[in-house]
């Protein structure tokens, strides 16, 4: 029996949806690879990756393959039983990572929700009830739930909702001297973004990242590395944190580690996971079966060094071609990012404008993000073919060609 599809519109959001969101002013309805189809049939080339998320482009025949697969076995069983999928993704991570356990729930908030969590819960069992200090840094993302947007440092998120949850201080990023002058015994955890995403794909340096390691040790603190937009490839590492060769005792992973099926999943340590004791957290969906087998096949496809060389060997082709671009129209100051996340900063004359770039990208039929109002985002699939970038690109070009005409 199939479902008569009513017919729907555009117009129809401001109808019935809550305002939250200005989406743009088509309706995408198919995907393949790299390339986007909407209502009326035009055709798109896709740079925005769902925000990161569509790490292997649309309709991945390893990803409908493992989806179909497991349609048709078992869908949900809730976390009062456990199920194979999830426990071969588990597996996989913790064999592919620093972690010796994985707690999967379904966004990268709840990602982050757990890690901070956790590390409150270590420290309140390890040293008492004083030590629940977070530092983290300006401009983060971390999530929208009232601790993550509170652990993010962006007021204009976690402003408006009356009290903000306490001992969470912001710090400039990048900047380790700040980073200590924050950091005391009562601190449990420094939490960053290897890649700022959302505050404009801004990549951590290496003697930074070293220095909130050795802090933390310090001061008997955890180090959370969210890698929610970072992770899964994206960096040309399979994460973010083996690019700089520092270890987090905690780690936030989502996006595109279920390929376009709602997942994510924290990986800690087995001696901090024993916090987590039966009961103290939970997610009824965390862990369900069909987004662990689509997990599994991402993973599977992302973690080889195929696909990873590839996006190194990618980023350099949109690096290349952007700051000619950014050169030749006089609008980027700076090309920046690492692997297939990459940002391209504003000049002066075009500051604030980034949403302007996206409209005439789109009217070009190519489909780019934000990173804030000054910084362009590019996140496309990591298997997106030379073909389809340069063809974006060419449409980008001509877009930005209009653009700073009119």
């Amino acid at each position: 029996m199939s479902v008569e599809q009513v017919p729907v519109q555009r117009a129809d959001f401001d109808q019935v949806m809550v305002p939250n969101y200005a989406p743009a002013a088509f309706i995408p309805v198919r995907g393949q690879g790299s390339r986007v189809w909407d209502q009326s049939g035009r055709e798109l080339v896709d740079f925005s990756g769902g925000i990161a998320v569509n790490v292997l482009g649309h309709a991945h025949p390893a990803l409908v393959g493992a989806l179909t697969e497991q349609a048709n076995k078992l869908w949900h069983v809730s976390n009062v039983f456990t199920n194979e999928p999830a426990l071969r993704l588990a597996k996989k991570l913790v064999d592919a990572t620093f972690a010796e356990r994985v707690f999967f729930c379904n966004s990268g908030a709840e990602a982050n929700e757990a890690a901070f969590k956790l590390a409150r819960r270590v420290a309140h069992d390890l040293y008492g009830t004083e030590k629940y200090e977070i530092v983290a840094a300006l401009n983060s993302f971390h999530g929208r739930t009232l601790f993550t947007v509170s652990v993010g440092g962006q007021p204009k998120y976690s402003d408006g909702f009356g009290p903000k949850i306490t001992g969470i201080t912001h710090v400039p990023y990048n900047d380790l001297e700040a980073l200590k002058a924050a950091v005391s015994d009562k601190t449990c955890a420094v939490v960053l973004e290897p890649i700022q995403g959302e505050g404009g794909v801004l990549p951590a340096e290496v003697a930074y990242l070293q220095g909130a390691r050795k802090l933390c040790d310090e001061h008997n603190a955890l180090l959370v590395f969210d890698e929610v937009q970072s992770g899964m490839g994206r960096s040309g590492h399979l994460f973010a944190y083996m690019h700089y060769g520092v270890t987090p005792d905690i780690l936030s992973s989502a996006k595109s580690i279920g390929g376009g099926f709602p997942m994510a999943a924290m990986l800690t340590t087995e001696k901090l996971a024993k916090h987590l004791s039966v009961g103290v957290h939970g997610t009824t969906y965390g862990g369900n079966p069909l987004a662990c087998a689509v997990g599994e096949a991402v993973i599977d496809v992302v973690n080889t060094p195929e696909v990873l060389a590839g996006v190194n060997a990618k980023h350099e082709l949109f690096k290349a071609r952007l700051e000619q671009i950014g050169q030749q129209y006089g609008v980027f100051s700076q090309v920046r990012g690492m692997g297939l996340l990459i940002g391209c900063v504003l000049t002066d004359t075009w500051k604030g404008k980034a949403k302007e770039f996206f409209n005439a990208a789109e009217h070009e039929g190519v489909m780019i993000l934000q990173a804030g109002p000054d910084v362009v985002r590019f996140a496309p699939s990591l298997v997106i073919d030379e073909a389809d970038i340069n063809e974006g690109l060419d449409r980008f070009e001509r877009a930005i060609a209009k653009l700073t005409k009119a």
